[in-house]
């Protein structure tokens, strides 16, 4: 199975259509399964956006698109938007063997995230059910702290919590986006991993626009980084030469 993670298009004021341009003829050569979009689909939630940011999806070639909502989505009561463009599904059996549960970690008019205590426990009731499959969380804001970044108040408020719940319950893979900085934090079993933005001009210090690229062979699953236009590598080199990676 072949997953995409997009994130943070922010179509508006900061979207690059000739990235955009690249990114499809790319995804749709790698004919995913799946593309999950992990939030800021637009720059400042307005109805001119999600309606362009819809008209565009459209051109992906593949089974589901998964959207969830980011801060950004959230400006100007989009949110409200959000539902009626992006109706989706908290729970996803993308498969007999992978299942994909999304969060909510947007609020109104705030940039941090939070999970909350009734949805992280529902998280937790949940992700009990599914003992034997490979278990996936999408959520927009960043769970652990990314390098080069600055201050870490924009990470999930109650992370701990999450965290741990995330932990006891195996999840093998944890999504996010927000920070439009790729990485990967491994803890064992479990990947903690960012993307990047593939379509906005607010891409970090030396890297290009970058999406992932996620696949799931029986219980494995690894995760590439792909720079719109460029090479694809593992998306562990970024930690295992992350001196040198930006000067490349």
């Amino acid at each position: 199975m072949i997953i995409v993670q997009l994130s943070d298009l922010h179509v508006g004021s900061q979207f690059l259509p000739e990235k955009f341009e690249e990114l499809v003829e790319e995804v749709n050569q790698l004919k995913p399964d799946v593309i999950v979009v992990t939030g800021d689909l637009t720059n400042e939630g307005l109805m001119k956006e999600y309606d362009k940011c819809k008209e565009l999806l459209t051109r992906f070639d593949t089974k589901k698109i998964i959207s969830i909502s980011g801060n950004h989505d959230y400006r100007n009561t989009g949110y409200l938007l959000f539902k009626k463009y992006f109706p989706f599904e908290t729970v996803n059996e993308l498969n007999d063997d992978v299942v994909l549960i999304t969060i909510g970690t947007a609020r109104p008019d705030r940039n941090e995230g939070e999970v909350g205590y009734r949805q992280n426990l529902w998280l937790e009731r949940t992700m009990k059910k599914y003992k034997d499959k490979v278990k996936i969380v999408a959520m927009h804001h960043h769970l652990v702290a990314i390098p080069d970044t600055g201050s870490d108040q924009l990470t999930v408020v109650d992370a701990g919590d999450v965290l741990r719940t995330i932990l006891d319950t195996g999840v093998d893979l944890v999504l996010c986006g927000h920070k439009h900085r790729p990485w990967v934090w491994n803890f064992g079993k479990l990947m903690v991993v960012n993307a990047g933005t593939p379509t906005s001009e607010r891409v970090r210090g030396l890297f290009d626009n970058t999406y992932n690229i996620i696949t799931v062979s029986g219980k494995n699953v690894s995760v590439d980084l792909k720079i719109v236009g460029g090479k694809r590598t593992a998306i562990d080199d970024i930690v295992n030469n992350y001196s040198q990676f930006g000067d490349e």
